[in-house]
């Protein structure tokens, strides 16, 4: 995949939970320690690529050292975005008929904290960008601004007279609003 030019850096891997006991309890066939190593591999071969994953919070049984264990592998392995859900009973499945079933109102709090881990490493990344020279594919225009991705999948906005969407262009990014990127067009 390295030799294709054509690959965004943007990889999503649903890991679910970073503790290898919820793993388990969940029925996938990884650890946290397989997966950490897939994600080391990635980032040896592409240097600037960007990594997000799912997370489910409060699966059965998840007790509050698994949820420790979790935050700080995820803190470890330091994604990009986490999309985090709290996980809810499907009838006829093995985990609504689980023991342990987790409290609506600790599943709400586990959710923000990885929530807040998530925005944390976000904007985190963001900060790195600022100043630089990135190539943008612009797809839409929205309230006055076009909105596009970088090769590696980071959103950026900017303002432009001339219709830019479809266009691939050289942005020097300034700031971060928000969660937002703000670049300006470098004229050529």
């Amino acid at each position: 995949m390295q030799k294709l030019e054509k690959i965004c850096h943007q990889f999503h891997l649903s890991l679910q939970s970073a503790c290898t006991e919820t793993l388990k309890r969940m029925n996938r066939r990884y650890s946290i320690e397989e997966f950490k190593e897939i994600t080391e591999k990635i980032r040896r071969v592409y240097k600037d690529a960007i990594l997000t994953t799912d997370i489910i919070v409060g699966f059965p049984g998840e007790t509050e050292e698994e949820f420790k264990t979790t935050y700080e592998n995820l803190k470890q392995i330091n994604f990009y975005k986490m999309h985090v859900f709290k996980y809810s009973p499907r009838k006829w499945t093995k985990a609504a008929e689980m023991e342990n079933q987790i409290d609506g109102s600790l599943k709400e709090k586990r959710s923000k904290i990885l929530i807040e881990l998530s925005n944390k490493n976000e904007e985190a990344y963001q900060k790195e960008y600022i100043g630089r020279k990135v190539k943008v594919l612009f797809e839409e225009k929205k309230n006055g601004e076009y909105v596009g991705h970088t090769a590696n999948y980071i959103m950026v906005k900017v303002k432009s007279k001339k219709d830019i969407r479809n266009k691939i262009l050289d942005i020097k990014i300034m700031e971060i609003s928000g969660l937002e990127m703000i670049g300006e067009i470098i004229d050529k």
